[in-house]
């Protein structure tokens, strides 16, 4: 049904682009025969560049697990509340972006930080191409800033880690040995306005196994959005197995990259984007693309740089 609305979402767009041009040529018509149109022709012609470039973006959406919900995670690195509260900016940020795209945010664990910020998160973002979107922000994002918690007014550098995979459903096969996974119980617990039961519901999961490459690894998931601890154990195993699909994907392009010749795989973990607050500048380190404009960055305004990530991925798989 999925695919369906999406195939169907796509027709309705690309009838939208042709009414669209239909009105365009009418005013050009009446343009010729001298009536006053130029204001009503150039608001057409924006609303045809618009709707454009969003089918153009739309169609580069081709992936296997494009259509997929997406599975966020949060992960401050080294650095306590500095990185935290970094931490916390990129949840906002991506919880913004998601609202105003028309998606649906649904928080499944948030650990608050010690002092400020948070310590991780899990967010599920519901909707046509969340996963198709969202897979260009999986990486290391570098925050660099004159830190409000230092009162010598230091510049700071701080890095969180955003894992993206796409949630796995019952067209996917991901058998997992239950002596791998290591249940752990813990109370519930968050900020207010979290959306997270304050209960003794909390489930970890924890996997540890070997990847198809033949590397050992160790998943952990966590849920507490529930209020049952048996609703939480089967939204955790959905996220645990989301996770693992996601990492058996990268070690699949890493191969057929290697096998093509092409770049090496984008590593989770490697450093993508740089946020320097100072110089007023964000800069996308795989497409260079950059902007000055940080604070709409922070509200969530991303849709340049997934878009210029989307065409580099998809020039290169011209090639």
């Amino acid at each position: 049904m999925k695919q369906l609305d999406n195939e169907k979402s796509l027709v309705e767009a690309w009838d939208k682009l042709n009414e669209l041009r239909e009105s365009i040529n009418v005013y050009l018509e009446f343009l010729e025969m001298g009536e006053d149109v130029e204001d009503e022709l150039a608001q057409e012609y924006i609303k045809f560049q618009k709707a454009l470039d969003n089918l153009e973006l739309r169609n580069m959406l081709k992936g296997t697990d494009d259509h997929r919900d997406a599975v966020v995670n949060f992960n401050p690195g080294a650095g306590g509340t500095e990185s935290q509260d970094w931490a916390e900016m990129l949840y906002r940020m991506y919880t913004r972006w998601a609202e105003r795209s028309g998606f649906k945010v649904s928080v499944i664990d948030y650990q608050d930080g010690e002092v400020a910020g948070m310590k991780s998160a899990t967010i599920e973002v519901q909707g046509n191409n969340a996963y198709g979107f969202l897979k260009a922000e999986s990486g290391v994002h570098r925050l660099v800033r004159v830190s409000p918690f230092d009162s010598n007014a230091r510049r700071h550098t701080s890095f969180c880690s955003v894992f993206v995979s796409p949630l796995v459903d019952d067209t996917i096969e991901l058998n997992l040995n239950d002596s791998d996974i290591e249940l752990q119980r813990f109370h519930s617990s968050g900020a207010g306005g979290q959306n997270v039961n304050k209960v003794e519901t909390g489930v970890r999961l924890v996997w540890t196994g070997t990847l198809s490459d033949g590397t050992e690894q160790r998943v952990v998931a966590e849920c507490q959005q529930e209020r049952s601890q048996l609703q939480n154990r089967e939204k955790a195993l959905v996220l645990l197995k989301s996770r693992i699909y996601e990492l058996e994907k990268e070690i699949q392009e890493a191969e057929k990259a290697r096998l093509e010749g092409t770049k090496g795989k984008n590593e989770w973990g490697s450093q993508i984007r740089s946020y320097v607050f100072d110089d007023q500048r964000v800069k996308d380190h795989r497409t260079n693309h950059e902007t000055s404009n940080v604070a709409a960055v922070m509200d969530g305004d991303l849709d340049d740089f997934i878009k210029a990530y989307l065409l580099l991925i998809s020039v290169d798989e011209q090639a």
